[in-house]
Parts: structure tokens; sequence; C-alpha cells
């Protein structure tokens, strides 16, 4: 089984060795009301030397924050617990995010499999692996961080398995396939055609992929329901409305992330291409495409991570009927995911 799975198999695990804390999303609730709070705040839980901290560093920390002291403790040490809190625990859960899945990990991880998948492959097989290497690595990262207060039972439904093996065969294929499948069908070997598919098809392309890997993989969460809860924390009830609502959130912010790391590259070679100092130097422009892309990626992370806020609102009344009777509350919040 591919490393990505097994990681995937030990997370669902994980999930339900520890006992649900909702500091993290109060933390959202409070001071992720606007896009640029959300922005400033991703991009300090998005530094990777978070990723060394140890569990015992983690649940330290977990505890800090948990503590009635908390006021009386240093204000430094109590930012640095929320920071490695919010980048390193599970907002439903309480548990430890595998160590590949977190958020700070996304940018050293995603980035060279970005890179890859998107060169201009000469074969099918290097492309298939790259492409299978990133889908597998989205999908685990999607589903680990999707919302999970319908994280039950001790074992994933074989329903999810196959929905998660199906998610990455199908983008796989897609991604390579369909602008391969067309060139090669009919003949496109024009500078125009290669341009077409090899720069302009790939964009919404791997967008459209992205945002389906989100809505397959999560697909339980709008199919079975998430938690809501009122303005205290309580739990009102678990509606479907806020499930669709919560990954179609997330689909479009990554449809957003990959679309626009597949699109800016490629404007900026375009452009390039035309200088004479690019005619002169052409083995420059692959690596400027590579640096380009990894920039674009480290930019836009954070950038799609704060499109919609983790701790979502909806109004009661856009709420199924048992829900709207069991709360007085006009509006309810819900964990996004990510």
């Amino acid at each position: 089984m591919f490393p990505c799975w097994t990681l995937l198999l030990d997370a669902h695990t994980w999930c339900l060795q520890a006992a649900p804390m909702d500091h993290n999303l109060q933390y959202w609730r409070r001071e992720g009301q606007s896009f640029f709070q959300r922005l400033f705040h991703w991009v300090d839980i998005l530094d990777p030397s978070s990723l060394l901290a140890s569990d015992g560093e983690i649940k330290n920390s977990r505890s800090l924050l948990e503590s009635k002291e908390q006021a009386n403790k240093d204000e430094l040490k109590v930012k640095e617990a929320w920071k490695l809190s919010l980048s390193s625990v599970h907002p439903d859960t309480g548990s430890v995010l595998p160590l590949v899945f977190r958020p700070p990990a996304f940018l050293p991880l995603a980035a060279p499999l970005v890179i890859a998948t998107l060169l201009p492959h000469k074969g099918v097989k290097p492309a298939l692996f790259w492409q299978f290497l990133f889908q597998s690595y989205s999908a685990g990262f999607n589903y680990v961080n999707r919302n999970a207060t319908s994280c039950k039972d001790e074992r994933i439904p074989l329903k999810q398995v196959l929905l998660f093996v199906g998610s990455v065969s199908y983008a796989t294929c897609a991604g390579v396939g369909s602008p391969s499948a067309s060139m090669n069908r009919y003949g496109l070997n024009s500078p125009a055609m290669q341009s077409l598919f090899r720069r302009i098809v790939p964009v919404p392309l791997f967008a459209s992929l992205s945002a389906l890997s989100v809505l397959v993989v999560r697909g339980e969460e709008f199919e079975n329901g998430i938690e809501v809860v009122d303005s205290t924390g309580n739990v009102v009830g678990v509606s479907q409305t806020a499930g669709m609502k919560a990954v179609k959130e997330t689909a479009i912010s990554r449809a957003a992330l990959i679309g626009t790391t597949a699109a800016v590259p490629n404007v900026i070679v375009s452009f390039l291409q035309r200088t004479s100092f690019i005619k002169r130097n052409p083995l420059v422009l692959a690596p400027f495409r590579h640096i380009t892309t990894a920039l674009v990626l480290g930019l836009m992370i954070p950038i799609s991570f704060s499109l919609f806020p983790q701790s979502g609102k909806v109004m009661k009344e856009d709420l199924e009927a048992h829900i709207q009777a069991a709360t007085t509350e006009p509006d309810l919040y819900y964990h996004r995911g990510l």
C-alpha cells in the first residue's frame, strides 16, 4: 500500500484515541473574523519550525491552554502554545496530527510534487508517477484535516476507502490522460496546440481535480452531516447542510490554491520567452519556472487557507428543522476543516 494511505489509516486510529477538544475552534472564532486577520494568523501558524516539536511539547502546550491559570502565565509562552496547538492538533479530536499532514508540512512536501507534476513530461510513465504521488498526498491531507465530528467508528468504512482510492486513481488518470490523449488522438502537434494543451488546459484541469478530491474524500461530511455548536460551544445537532457548506468552501479554496499555482508561472514564463535574455540563455527558463512555482505555492497556501473561516458561521434558518427547534440563537458554528 502507498505510504500516504498507511499514514491515513494511522491518523484515523489516532483520531479515535483522544478526547475532543475545542480550544482551536474557540481561537478561530475569536480571532479569525476577517480575511486579513486569518491571513496573518496562518502566516504565523505555517512556520515550518513547529514541525520540530515533539509530541510531549505539543501536549504541554495543550495543558497550558487548558489551565485556568493561563492568564497568569507568560504572554510569550501562551502565544507559542497557541501557535503549536493550531499547527499540530486537530480541532475536533484534540489528537496530534501526523507530521506529514500538518499544515506547516504542506509547502515543503507539496512543492516538489507540484513542480514535478506540472513538468512537460516526455513520457506517460513519469507523468503518471508524479501525478499519483501528488494526488495521493493531497487526498491524504484533505482527509486527515477534515471535520472529524462524525469520526465514531474505529474502522474506516469500506465505502470511504473506495472513494479515497477512486479519487486518487481518477485524478491521476485525468490529470495525465486528458491533455496527452487529445494531442495524440487528433495529432495536435502545432506550436499553438502544444501551448494550449501544455500551458492553458492544465490550469483549469488541475484546479477542478483538486476541488473534486476534496468533494469525494470528504463526502461523508455532507452525507452524514457535521456537528454545529452555539456561541458557547454546546453541540446543537448534526447538520448535512453545514457539512455541504464546509466541504464546498474547502473545495473552492483548494481549487484557488492549485489553479493559481499552475497559472501564474505559465504567464510569467510566456512573457520571459519573448525577452532577448532568455533567447540567449534558454537553459535558465526551466529552473526559473520551478522557483516561481514554489514561490507562488508558498504565497497561495496562507491565502487559500484564509479565504473562509476555520470556524464557519451559518444562520439557523438555513439549517434543518430539527436544529432550528433545538436552539434560540440566530447563528451557529461549525469546523470547516482544511
